[in-house]
């Protein structure tokens, strides 16, 4: 009869429940693996697949008790860490939707609103276009691979050690926000200082010929310049948006692109 003892169980499936637990906790943050599309046990079979297949690389991992105090501390920190990647990355998004907002708003299509259900929250057409290719494109340059690649090498900057605390105060999540609102900014500065060179054109006018309606002729323009210009400008958001990848899954390894 074979017979396992305590230790030889906790010695094989500890170094698989730490990842596992990580990499669960960022399926349920980061874009493109949050989606409510995908059911919940694929997501746990894709990352229990992530878990055992990571073994290769992750070397040697203290083993913890499942039933020791020190267990509940490494749960926490392994979903606290695992939150914070896929918050890191869903920022990426973040700053698409807070540009196309801006971009939105300078077009005159702000009342133009829909309920998204990924995020739950009301986003102008122009953040949810803009959310909807750049989600796409985050697939196409494999951000997705580079989301797990981050979770495998926090184990090099985060081990598990329980220290939860000392996790969150190395990573500096507070300081991506202000990251989100320039990236955003720099995003759509040059839709923003074309559609304002095109509302002091419409002022000019206006002043040069006070019986033509400009209200009447103005949206039609702005909103034809606007979708001309995001048309030419959106080539140039992929650097931009590739930098905020880097930026933000840096602090977790780095070096992915």
């Amino acid at each position: 009869m074979i017979g396992f003892s305590e230790e030889q169980l906790m010695a094989w499936l500890s170094p698989i429940i730490w990842p596992f637990l990580r990499t669960l906790a960022m399926f349920t943050a980061a874009p493109v693996f949050s989606q409510k599309a995908i059911p919940m046990r694929v997501k746990v079979a894709l990352a229990f697949l992530v878990a055992v297949c990571a073994q290769a690389v992750l070397g040697d991992q203290p083993v913890v008790h499942v039933n020791s105090p020190q267990a509940l501390v490494c749960v926490i920190q392994q979903v606290g860490i695992g939150l914070a990647i896929g918050f890191s990355a869903r920022l990426v998004i973040a700053a698409m939707e807070v540009a196309g907002e801006f971009i939105g708003l300078q077009m005159g299509l702000s009342f133009a609103s829909f309920f998204d259900p990924s995020s739950g929250a009301q986003l102008s057409a122009v953040s949810r276009f803009l959310v909807q290719i750049f989600t796409l494109f985050f697939i196409v340059v494999n951000g997705h691979v580079f989301v797990l690649m981050a979770v495998i090498k926090s184990f090099q900057a985060f081990p598990v050690d329980g220290s939860f605390i000392q996790a969150v105060s190395q990573m500096c999540i507070h300081e991506l926000g202000s990251a989100v609102f320039s990236s955003a900014l720099w995003i759509a500065l040059p839709m923003m200082a074309l559609l304002l060179f095109v509302n002091l054109t419409m002022g000019v006018i206006a002043r040069i010929a006070p019986q033509m309606n400009v209200f009447a002729v103005g949206f039609p323009i702005t909103l034809t310049v606007g979708m001309l210009g995001i048309t030419a400008t959106l080539p140039m958001m992929e650097q931009p948006f590739l930098s905020m990848i880097e930026r933000t899954l840096a602090v977790f390894g780095g070096g992915f692109l």
